[in-house]
């Protein structure tokens, strides 16, 4: 796995980072998916933290976004930075961009990104729940991605976290 030169991440955040693109290649290839479709999912399994650990200063710089919480901005500013670099499949960029708090217009890639940074298994909550939705995905992506919402925000709650705007249009569009 090559990250792109212009990454700032931790050691942690890297092995994260495999872990997502692993799961990522893992479905791809039990879903027969072409081989384009596959590139654009690993491609945003490897950009999706690639500024998690990026000052705010230059996560700020990069979204122009000056109000919203600094831990959402990694994701948008990695798909600007892919796209300076190049990067032009948009749901690709879409998926990069929104992978935080979810978006109700994604594409498969959008949707699979979402569900392999929760599900990716070096987190230590809730295994056997993710552990299970993990494997339903070759099987039945709709209903896998479904569930793997469901239980994210089921989880983001119990934590007491916020939700946003756009994890309830997400939420709206799939239930």
């Amino acid at each position: 796995m090559v990250l792109p030169d212009w990454a700032q991440v931790s050691e942690k955040r890297r092995w994260h980072i495999a872990r997502v693109v692993a799961l990522l290649e893992q479905w791809a290839a039990g879903l027969d998916l072409p081989k384009d479709e596959a590139s654009r999912w690993l491609a945003a399994g490897l950009l999706h933290d690639a500024l998690r650990d990026a000052p705010e200063t230059m996560l700020r710089a990069l979204t122009g976004e000056g109000t919203r919480p600094v831990k959402l901005l990694h994701g948008p500013a990695a798909a600007v930075r892919a796209e300076q670099e190049g990067e032009r499949r948009q749901d690709v960029l879409d998926a990069v961009r929104h992978h935080t708090v979810g978006s109700a217009g994604w594409h498969r890639t959008g949707k699979a990104l979402y569900l392999a940074d929760f599900l990716e298994p070096g987190r230590t909550f809730l295994v056997s729940e993710r552990e299970f939705i993990a494997r339903q995905v070759p099987h039945d992506f709709d209903a896998a991605f479904r569930q793997g919402v469901r239980l994210r925000i089921d989880y983001a709650l119990s934590q007491g976290g916020e939700l946003f705007p756009e994890t309830m249009e997400l939420w709206n569009a799939v239930r």
